[in-house]
């Protein structure tokens, strides 16, 4: 079963959290096993709502993650706001769709409101928009097709119509640490991942204005740069006043992936690392990483309404010409999406909820545990910190005697938490070097948990390690 904690974080309850587990302890084929055996064959005539329901929730509590443990730490994925949970199943239960007025007017109506005091946030004025996707990667790939369609009709080309064949060497400039869904997107929209251009990032890892401006020089058709804040594993956050200024001399699109970092907003002590954010063209923002939202709750935001041009549709039995010119639109000129469910409604309701400042407290509260883990590894010989808080997300390795054995040490370890069921941690690559990451965006987690998360860390680091030496 699921019950809210007084504090106001979804609490999941079930025998991984009575044990005092973030995970079902196991393999994988394990869970899948148990989870078949549960539910059983398939019947003619079913087994009614509530049986129905009792196994599912069996199946969930039992085998599911409790990102409420305050040792799941693995990924950008916080425990929802019990607030964010029941107006999302409220938003189910209405079943509105947003891309025509008579579908759903009301859920329209609350996502023009989340997105305007998003943009607000973001320092952009009454003339941007901006529409919820399911997901960053879904967001991206928006604003690059945006980008995409307006650096053709620079060019006269008109894509939409003709393909991007008729579009000479499209070229799309992001950090070497951007998020991989800046590649998928080329992809997708026919530019194709040799059209991405990596740039090299400084100490900070944030990308190099001067190695920008030298790439754009030298370069096909510039559809657009696109700027991170918040990288996945470091939370740096890309220089970007300063990459606006070049973007606007070269007439390209500028969008910033602040998937992870617009977050920062809501902070009072941290707003400062995104300025800039209303420079952008374009800009994404998840909601449910640093948001504490259920997934998916990712909105794209322009500087101008303007920009959904490419997404313009007029379908007769959904948006007919009349219709819009009297007022009854949804937003299927907003989205590449025709269905597309009311995601807004549970963020409208976090916003009303907890403010700005309440929100910025979670985000403060999260950036002081990271920190607070960066120090107790930098400051335990066991350990090496790769890189410290700059959000909430510390990146770090367990240092064997045989430093040639420490990357199958570090990825045996973290699957030994898993496999044990006692925690859960992230696993990336920092050049070419397997690394072990904690994401911390439980709020009410304590220090002494994070004492407890690195203490099993070395342990299960130390028994990763013999098991390596005895096969050698």
């Amino acid at each position: 079963m699921f019950v809210v904690s007084s504090s106001g974080y979804l609490i999941q309850a079930g025998h991984s959290t009575e044990a005092g587990r973030p995970i079902p302890p196991g393999r994988p084929a394990d869970v899948l096993a148990e989870a078949h055996r549960v539910l059983g064959e398939l019947t003619e005539h079913g087994i009614g709502a509530d049986a129905a329901l009792a196994l599912v929730t069996t199946v969930l509590a039992d085998g599911g993650v409790d990102l409420t443990h305050p040792l799941a730490a693995a990924h950008l994925q916080p425990p929802p706001l019990a607030v964010a949970v029941s107006a999302d199943a409220l938003a189910s239960a209405g079943n509105a769709s947003l891309d025509t007025y008579d579908s759903g007017p009301a859920a329209i109506a609350v996502e023009r409101w989340v997105v305007a005091a998003l943009a607000r946030m973001a320092g952009f004025d009454a003339e941007a928009d901006g529409v919820f996707t399911p997901g960053g990667t879904l967001s991206n790939l928006t604003a690059l097709l945006l980008a995409r369609d307006a650096a053709a009709a620079r060019l006269g080309v008109d894509v939409r119509s003709d393909g991007v064949a008729a579009l000479p060497d499209p070229v799309v400039f992001c950090s070497e640490l951007a998020h991989f869904s800046v590649s998928r997107a080329c992809a997708a929209l026919g530019i194709g991942e040799r059209a991405v251009r990596p740039v090299s990032v400084d100490s900070h890892r944030r990308m190099r204005p001067d190695a920008l401006a030298s790439m754009l020089r030298a370069c096909g058709t510039p559809v657009a740069i696109v700027a991170t804040a918040g990288t996945t594993d470091f939370g740096s956050v890309d220089p970007l006043p300063e990459l606006a200024v070049i973007a606007r001399e070269h007439g390209v699109w500028l969008h910033v992936d602040a998937a992870y970092g617009f977050g920062a907003v809501f902070s009072s002590k941290l707003a400062g690392l995104v300025d800039g954010l209303a420079l952008a063209d374009s800009v994404t923002a998840d909601l449910h990483k640093i948001g504490w939202q259920p997934a998916a709750a990712s909105v794209l935001l322009v500087r101008s309404s303007a920009s959904f041009g490419p997404l313009e549709r007029s379908v007769a039995y959904l948006n007919p010409e009349d219709d819009r010119a009297e007022g009854y639109d949804g937003t299927l000129g907003r989205s590449l999406q025709t269905t597309r469910r009311p995601d807004a409604v549970k963020v409208a309701a976090t916003l009303l909820a907890l403010g700005r400042a309440g929100l910025g407290a979670l985000v403060d509260r999260c950036h002081e545990l990271a920190g607070h883990a960066a120090g107790l590894i930098a400051a335990d010989p066991a350990f090496e910190l790769v890189g410290g808080a700059t959000l909430t997300t510390v990146v770090f390795r367990y240092r064997p005697a045989d430093d040639s054995v420490a990357d199958e040490v570090n990825a045996r370890l973290r699957r030994a938490l898993m496999r044990a069921g006692e925690a859960l941690i992230g696993r990336t690559q920092v050049d070419k070097v397997t690394c072990l990451k904690l994401t911390l965006l439980n709020p009410n987690a304590r220090e002494s948990d994070l004492v407890a998360l690195l203490a099993l860390v070395r342990e299960a680091g130390s028994a990763a390690e013999r098991l390596v030496e005895g096969a050698a």
